[in-house]
Parts: structure tokens; sequence; C-alpha cells
């Protein structure tokens, strides 16, 4: 994987989306050079059209960003993948006729336009049925081997088997671990020189996944195999570059102290991030005031009760705060005040505010959380304070979530679907730690384009 601005992508992807890219230049072109001929207009050099090219291939990109045309399932499936390329290509092409109105000297005619998607379409199509063997074979996956054989290395076995895996474990080394579960597994003792044994298999990276490290590491081993060039990484550091995730299960205190990260206070980032909050805010607000004034009128119409209602939730440092939102619920949803779980297919939601869920309009009215400063538009999901209680006291880490500002999206929110459970709050936990510790206005921006992904095919909405 490569790490741009503090956050992992896997090389296939990279590659991928740079081919891409050239293939929506080319696309571009080809359509611009069409319509001049059948129209009998002269083409003139490329270069005198570069902006309407970059606004087309940019504008497509980010499109496929959004709807998760790069995802695993897209990546795995030509069929998949020929769905979102849909998706993506039509909403790039539907901003671009709109943007032709605002800046038409940046952008194609939009009868250019038809025949550049067109192009687009094959193009990126048959990109993905030639290099679809490639990228998904053993190419561009790193080759690992694993230092212990208990069940830490069990969880890197099956990870590495797994749809998408960005590496492939080429050997395990079992270094005198009493719970040994990996059969085909080598005992250090077998091995005369581990570096060499490391060099011999062509490896990139060295996993130390041993069960028990106090007194057990193996120092002299893996400063041999640092010198020979291979890196070298602990479990922790690996599953949150290959998972996108903190592993709770095996991280430590010394881990989060001493690693890389959380470095979201700092002032250039939090200027930037406030106001982008204040902007993107104050633009929402005003060009939504008409959708939200119709979803007022249907929850008025559907359901007796208030139109909007104000929850507390924790936020910044555990200061709780209200949060404003429409009303997609019953005003007997929750007896006495006592906060329950949502369910699947839950019966105290309205069927206006099913609509609402889905298709996150309930959740608009928070724009005015963001604006006043109390949340963001990306951060950890903010929680009710009952909640918070009992996670925090089953939950390792969990008031470490409260170190950043909550969000109307999150990295756990377009990666997770809804949780509803202390087991989903571990694993949304995992990815707000991942947030909170890798935190970057890259991926901010990255985390708003998929959010896109998640309004369109409602997951995780309930």
């Amino acid at each position: 994987m490569i790490r741009l601005f503090k956050h992992y992508v896997p090389n296939a992807v990279l590659l991928l989306g740079v081919l891409d890219f050239a293939m929506l230049l080319v696309a571009a072109e080809l359509g611009w050079v069409t319509r001049a001929a059948q129209i009998g207009m002269a083409v003139e050099p490329t270069h005198t059209r570069i902006p309407q090219l970059l606004s087309f291939a940019v504008s497509l990109e980010l499109a496929m960003v959004a709807v998760g045309v790069y995802g695993t399932d897209a990546l795995q499936s030509l069929r998949f993948a020929a769905a979102r390329l849909a998706v993506a290509i039509s909403l790039g092409i539907i901003f671009l006729a709109l943007l032709f109105f605002l800046t038409p000297s940046i952008t194609f005619w939009r009868s250019n336009l038809l025949y550049a998607m067109g192009f687009a379409t094959v193009l990126l199509f048959v990109l993905r049925i030639v290099t679809g063997t490639l990228l998904g074979g053993q190419a561009f996956k790193r080759r690992v081997i694993v230092l212990g054989a208990g069940p830490r290395a069990q969880r890197l076995k099956l990870l590495g088997q797994g749809a998408g895996a960005g590496f492939v474990v080429v050997g395990y080394v079992a270094m005198n671990e009493t719970n040994r579960v990996i059969p085909e597994a080598i005992s250090r003792d077998a091995i005369h020189n581990l570096a060499d044994h490391v060099v011999l298999l062509n490896a990139a990276e060295v996993v130390l996944a041993l069960e028990e490290r106090r007194n057990a590491l193996p120092l002299k081993d893996l400063l041999r195999i640092k010198t020979t060039g291979v890196h070298v990484n602990d479990i922790s550091s690996f599953l949150e570059r290959e998972t996108g995730r903190v592993d709770l299960d095996s991280v430590n205190p010394s881990w989060l102290i001493f690693s890389d990260g959380f470095s979201s206070g700092r002032m250039l980032s939090s200027v930037t991030k406030r106001l982008f909050d204040i902007i993107a805010s104050l633009l929402l607000l005003t060009l939504a005031l008409p959708l939200v004034a119709l979803a007022a009128i249907a929850v008025k119409l559907d359901s007796r009760g208030p139109v909007f209602y104000r929850q507390r939730r924790v936020g910044l440092y555990g200061v709780a705060f209200d949060i404003p939102k429409l009303r997609s619920m019953r005003t007997d949803a929750e007896i006495a005040g006592t906060a329950l779980w949502a369910e699947k297919d839950d019966p105290r939601i309205t069927r206006v505010g099913r609509v609402l869920r889905k298709t996150r309009i309930d959740e608009l009215p928070q724009c005015w959380s963001v604006l006043k400063g109390e949340m963001s538009f990306v951060g950890p999901r903010p929680e009710r304070p009952q909640f918070v209680a009992d996670l925090e006291e089953q939950l390792p880490y969990y008031a470490e979530r409260h170190m950043v500002k909550p969000g109307i999206t999150g990295w756990a929110q377009i990666n997770y679907p809804y949780g509803a459970s202390i087991d989903d709050s571990r694993q949304k936990l995992e990815y707000d730690l991942y947030y909170a510790k890798n935190y970057s206005p890259f991926l901010d921006l990255l985390i708003l384009l998929q959010t896109l992904r998640v309004v369109i095919w409602s997951s995780g909405a309930r």
C-alpha cells in the first residue's frame, strides 16, 4: 500500500485510478473530435482545450470515487463495476452539464459530453476487462512472512485469504508458542538464519504476531531482517494499514502513545476544517431550505407531534449538546426518556420517517450544529449520554473518540452499516479511532465523497 496524506491506498487501486484518469482524458478528446467532425468544425491542437479535458476527467474521477468504483466489490466483479461505472458517469455528466451554465469556458458543450460519456463508458469497462486478472492477482500483493503461529497469526491468515486482500502470506515461523494453530508454520529452531529465509522467500515485509511479547521478542532476528531492507511491522500497525481500523484486540496503550498520528488538533488543520464547516453549512442550509420545508410538511401530515426535535448527544471532550433533527419516529418512541437502540424495520419509525432516514434528509438540520461549532461535517457520530456511559465501561479507549469533534458523517459511517449492539459499537469504534489517529483534510474529502455512495444505496440507514 501507498500512504497518501496519512491514509493508506492499495497499489492496485492507485494504479487503476491513474489509468482511469488517462482513459477519461482520451474519452474527452475523442468526444470533442467526433463532435467537431460531425459539424464540420476545424479541430485545433489538443493543448487549446486542456481546461475542458481536465474538467471532464476530474469531475468523473471524483464521481467514481464517490459511488464506490474502487471498492472491493467493484474490483472483484465486472457486473458490480459496470453498475457503479454507469452511475458515476451519469452523475459526472449531470454535474458537468450544470457546470456549463456557470463556467462555460472550462467545460464542453452538452453535445460533446454525450459523445465523451459514450467513449468513457466503453474505455473504462474495457480497461477493467484487460486489467481485471492482473490487478486481482499476486502481482500487486505484498509478500508477507508472519512470525508467530498462534491465534494472532491465524487472524492474518484469514485476512489474507479474504477478497480484496492487499497482501499474501508466503510463510509462517513458529516462535515457540504453546498455543500453535498454524500447522504449516516452520519452527524457528529449524531455520539456521531467519534473515536469509526471509530473503529467499522474496518477502517485502515481516509481521510480528506473537501472543506474548514480554521477554519473547527475537531482537537479533528482527535487527538482521531490518538491515536486509525488509520492512518489519507489528500486528497492530499492520492491521491498521490493511483494514482501515485500529484493532482493539491487539493494541495496547503504549502503541497508541508512541505510534504516529492524533494530530487533528494542529492549528492549520483545525482552522481549515472550521472554515470549510462554516462555508459548507451556510451553503447547504441555504440550498436545502426548500427540501427541509417540504419534508417538514410531510412529517406534519404523516403523524402527530412536532416536526423537529432536539436530542442530547455527547460531543468534543465529552461535553453534551443538543442536535436538531426532523422527527422520523412516533412521539412515544422512548418511554420516560429511556434511550433505545434503533432496530432493523423498527416499528417506531413513521412512513415518512423511513424515507427521511434512508435519504439522510432527517439529518440536514444538523448543519445548524455544524455552523455553531458543536459538530463538524466529518467526525465520529455523537452518541446519546446513556449509551456513552455504558460503552465506556465495556469498550477500551471509547472515551478517546471524543478527542475529535463529532460529525454528521464519518469513517465508520461509510465503512460499517448501522450498529445497534455492543459488538457493532466496538467495530465502529475501531474505525473512529483510525479517523482520529490518521485525520487529514484528504481523509475528510474522501469521506465526504463516499458519503454519496451511502446515500445512493441507502447503506447504513435504520
